[in-house]
């Protein structure tokens, strides 16, 4: 504000911004004030989502697109002017003010940026959520996609995420993980179409919620638990009392690879307290059995360790051909 005028005199302009992704006519305690405090409330977006709730409030809203040096005018006597921005920002106004400001010319009245709505964390999906819905129906090779046909996919990316986590590679996770995200976000959005048992990802989520809660007592409920093994053991406790399973084995999917199966049988029935010898057997399979078992009792993911070997034997090989 120019220092040499009163305050007064040059009024006050209050950018009013909200998020798309909360509820139009959910705002703020100070944005309710500034809107009925103000002596003009103008909206250059005729079809903004705000505007039918500011009216039923008892706001007058114009719709006008005033540039800056109308906008510095019409705050003159000390009005106030509060500028609901369309989703863009208003960057053609806010840039005219600031040459303006900058000048040195002009008396300019008090600025202020107002969010009048937040975005919450986790907003973003909303967003995805939208861009799936439209994807699936406006594009040729997404609309016709089915859980079967995306399985292959669903598994590439899980190792492609696996693979950003060893390599440490903060940008390469980062989207992998968006694509891991993407298959669950298609995958609801299949399910929503099954005529006999639809859900949505609302319902994923839901689903997600209440088993995280139910499995964590330590966080949301009476009981205690001060180590991961506690943590542990109440996790395997509760899952086997909601899936009612009769052994530790079951729900392990053998299908994974080979030495991720075995070590997670070893871990399950060490969790368990089971005390089961490693079958003896002739052949490789059995020797690969018992490392795996071995480097599970000894907290090494013998998939991860062998992932790791066999990338240096990838350089090594690389090496050698140059």
């Amino acid at each position: 504000m120019n220092t040499a005028s009163p305050e007064a005199a040059t009024g006050r302009v209050v950018l009013l911004t909200t998020s798309h992704r909360v509820a139009p006519g959910l705002l703020s305690w100070p944005a309710w004030q500034a809107l009925r405090a103000a002596d003009r409330v103008l909206c250059a977006d005729a079809a903004h989502p705000q505007l039918p709730y500011l009216r039923e409030a008892g706001i007058a809203v114009d719709e006008a697109s005033p540039a800056a040096e109308d906008l510095v005018d019409l705050c003159a006597g000390g009005r106030t002017v509060v500028v609901v921005a369309t989703a863009e920002g208003e960057p053609a106004l806010t840039d005219g003010l600031a040459r303006l400001a900058g000048s040195g010319r002009v008396a300019m009245p008090e600025l202020e940026l107002l969010p009048a709505s937040y975005d919450l964390p986790g907003a973003r999906l909303l967003d995805l959520v939208q861009v799936m819905d439209r994807i699936r129906v406006a594009c040729p090779w997404s609309s016709r996609q089915t859980h079967k046909g995306l399985a292959k996919y669903g598994i590439e990316e899980a190792y492609e995420l696996v693979e950003a986590i060893e390599d440490g590679d903060r940008d390469e996770l980062r989207e992998e993980l968006g694509d891991v995200l993407l298959q669950v976000v298609f995958h609801a959005r299949i399910a929503e179409e099954d005529p006999e048992a639809p859900f949505s990802v609302d319902d994923v989520a839901a689903g997600i919620v209440t088993k995280l809660i139910h499995r964590h007592p330590h966080v949301f409920g009476d009981e205690t638990a001060t180590t991961p093994e506690e943590v542990k053991e109440h996790w395997l406790r509760t899952k086997a009392e909601e899936k009612r399973r009769t052994s530790v084995t079951e729900g392990i999917p053998v299908h994974q690879p080979g030495l991720a199966l075995a070590a997670k049988l070893a871990s399950r029935a060490r969790t368990a307290g089971l005390d089961v010898p490693v079958p003896q057997g002739e052949g490789i399979g059995y020797e690969l059995l018992a490392l795996a078992v071995r480097a599970e009792s000894e907290g090494a993911d013998p998939e991860a360790a062998l992932r790791a070997a066999a990338r240096a034997y990838r350089d090594a090989i690389r090496a050698a051909e140059d």
